[in-house]
């Protein structure tokens, strides 16, 4: 009996390809140490290879908690665990992207109850509601572990701490943190979001009193760069932290009807993206590093945003937040995309390295390749999602 296929794909190559792509996340090696993140107080974060603790591995950590919740693979699972018995055992210092983690540690705790977990779920969020800085009208400024960032909002800030705050909300029972999320998700969208093209701006800066007296400006958005991955962060933030909330039973205190005008707000910037990378697609079904500037002037094909697309496209699909046949094509094409990047030894191949806010056009198509773990892990949500197609 031949196996049943979705577009052209069968569920037991794709369970193949991410058990694949999960054997080379855990051994990525930074064997030059180019991309080593030297810290002034002397430590060395490895953002490349596995045992660390930084956004990369956040995002892989939350790319395999997706896969592990439709098919309770116990390897899997003992691959997240283990990270959080050694990370945790080890601690770091806090900042947004150091927060990522949470988001999977969050879901961790909801599924085994492990006590243990409390404390840092409670110390982090309660940093990041309290001790983080902000930016003028309350948004949370995008500190690093080597850049302040001040009066900083940035697309990844969304993905990185707003969705762990809102998860940890919801597992410790605390509506402020979830109501602190909601209050992110508009102030970042109001900057970031450019209506003149469906996308969003890497990022926004607010200017300083004294700035803004000088220009008339409040600010600006450094060099209007629609940085593919930047947006892709957006077009997985959205849908998640709309169902998570709208799923709620509607008599508990964080419950978002859909009716509700964030709810519609996001969900029309959500559309709006979506519409935008159907028009922005590459023929391969790739989507460009600065997602408006073609590839002949410059801009490379960039797969880690490719899944993230793929991924959120799908995703929207399944939740019925878009829908039409042209989403479909946009999101398989995307996938398959990614999986013509994945070698033989399951390496995601043409994606970027971690990406500083750009104070021109260039800076983004200078930005070098290389396999992360954030770009197996987004490969491996995009596939996680297609496989519920054969439900």
């Amino acid at each position: 009996m031949s196996s049943i296929t979705s577009h052209g794909l069968t569920a037991a190559d794709i369970h193949k390809t991410i058990k694949l792509l999960t054997n080379n996340l855990v051994n990525i090696k930074d064997t030059t140490g180019e991309f080593l993140l030297k810290l002034d107080d002397g430590r060395v974060i490895d953002t490349k290879g596995w045992n660390d603790w930084e956004w990369t591995h956040g995002v892989g950590l939350y790319g395999l908690w997706n896969y592990y919740t439709l098919t309770l693979d116990p390897e899997t699972l003992r691959i997240i665990t283990d990270w959080f018995t050694t990370q945790l055992s080890r601690g770091t210092t806090k900042n947004i992207n150091t927060m990522s983690p949470f988001l999977t540690l969050a879901y961790l705790y909801e599924e085994t109850h492990n006590k243990t977990y409390i404390p840092w779920l409670d110390t982090w969020a309660e940093w990041l509601m309290h001790d983080l800085p902000r930016t003028k009208y309350g948004g949370f400024q995008h500190e690093t572990y080597n850049s302040f960032n001040k009066d900083e909002l940035w697309d990844d800030t969304l993905m990185m701490s707003v969705l762990p705050l809102a998860k940890i909300g919801l597992v410790l029972d605390r509506p402020h943190y979830i109501e602190e999320a909601k209050r992110q998700f508009l102030l970042h969208c109001q900057y970031l979001f450019d209506p003149e093209t469906g996308l969003f701006f890497h990022g926004w800066k607010f200017n300083s009193d004294e700035e803004s007296k000088k220009t008339g400006k409040l600010g600006h958005n450094f060099a209007r760069a629609r940085w593919a991955r930047g947006n892709a962060w957006l077009t997985i933030a959205i849908p998640t932290f709309l169902s998570l909330l709208s799923s709620l039973p509607p008599t508990h205190p964080s419950y978002l009807p859909t009716t509700s005008f964030l709810f519609t707000h996001l969900l029309s910037l959500l559309h709006a993206q979506c519409t935008a990378l159907i028009r922005l697609q590459t023929p391969t079904g790739h989507f460009t590093t600065l997602l408006d500037i073609p590839a002949s002037s410059g801009s490379y094909p960039e797969t880690s945003a490719t899944a993230g697309f793929a991924y959120g496209l799908l995703l929207s699909l399944r939740l019925h937040y878009i829908t039409g046949p042209e989403y479909v094509d946009c999101a398989v094409k995307a996938l398959k995309a990614v999986l013509g990047e994945i070698d033989a030894d399951g390496e995601v191949q043409g994606v970027s390295f971690g990406t500083a806010m750009g104070s021109d056009l260039e800076h983004y198509l200078r930005i070098k390749v290389t396999s992360m773990p954030y770009g197996q892990s987004m490969a491996v949500m995009a596939l996680e999602e297609f496989l519920r197609t054969f439900i």
